[in-house]
């Protein structure tokens, strides 16, 4: 199953999810909006934010590679297919990834 998820702050976070579908879409959104070094456990959990002042083409291209890489090691029961994003008239990016959750025979 694919899923498009975009990268918005979450209402509430639910614990117990009724499917894996929820479940992996919820962590890498999890993932996607939580700054790198503010999970006190784990320093590495989340996107770098070291981008933001780059021109639109390095922070696009940089921000794809940390999102890839941040999803692959913490949410690998999902595939990333794509990574876009949608800009708003500020300039601001905000990431649109596609995942495929994986259903254990690949």
């Amino acid at each position: 199953m694919e899923i498009d998820i975009l990268a918005a702050a979450l209402d509430e976070v639910d614990f117990a999810p009724a499917n894996i579908y929820l479940e992996v879409a919820q962590n890498v959104r999890t993932i996607l909006t939580t700054q790198k070094y503010s999970v006190p456990l784990d320093r590495n959990f989340g996107l770098n934010a070291v981008m933001l002042d780059k021109p639109m083409p390095r922070a696009r291209a940089a921000l794809q590679a940390e999102i890839y890489n941040a999803i692959r090691k913490y949410e690998p029961r999902c595939k990333v297919l794509h990574i876009g994003f949608e800009a708003d008239l500020d300039g601001k990016l905000v990431p649109k990834v596609r995942i495929k959750i994986r259903d254990g025979e690949e």
